[in-house]
């Protein structure tokens, strides 16, 4: 499994309750524009509109901008393959106040390419500055351990 685009800002504005895989309805030079890890999900998410769930503000660039239609939209909305449990599920919380459904990464699976989903709620501030001390410290201590062995 190879991540192609992962969004950075997940981790760090969101804390990931429940993680769900859909595909993507994509077309083919989109498909080698994220083989060779262009686009980006920062400010995406994902809507639920009646049956259909959907990629929305996701920037996917053409492989080759001269072979591709002159219509093309790079932030166009794309349509995500999910069972109707798991759309079901999606629109729940996506109703409930302060949840979100947010795309965490793009990776394949064999020849195909999945979209890792994460139902989220938003940090607070002080949140954030705990996760920041806490990873600060867990490398003041690897570093620590590592001159130790030396």
């Amino acid at each position: 499994m190879t991540k192609f685009v992962v969004n950075k800002k997940v981790n760090r504005d969101f804390a990931i309750q429940e993680n769900y895989s859909a595909g993507m309805e994509l077309f083919g030079f989109e498909v080698k524009s994220i083989k060779n890890k262009l686009g980006s999900l920062d400010g995406a998410h994902i809507t639920i509109r009646g049956e259909e769930a959907y990629l929305v503000g996701a920037s996917i660039p053409a492989y080759q901008p001269n072979n591709t239609p002159k219509d093309y939209d790079p932030k166009r909305n794309r349509r995500l393959l999910l069972n109707k449990k798991e759309i079901a599920e999606l629109s729940g919380y996506e109703n409930q106040k302060g949840l979100t459904v947010v795309p965490i990464s793009m990776y394949n699976n064999h020849r195909k390419i999945k979209l890792d989903i994460g139902v989220a709620k938003g940090k607070k501030k002080f949140d954030k500055r705990e996760d920041i001390k806490r990873r600060d410290t867990k490398r003041d201590v690897e570093r620590d351990f590592k001159t130790t062995l030396r």
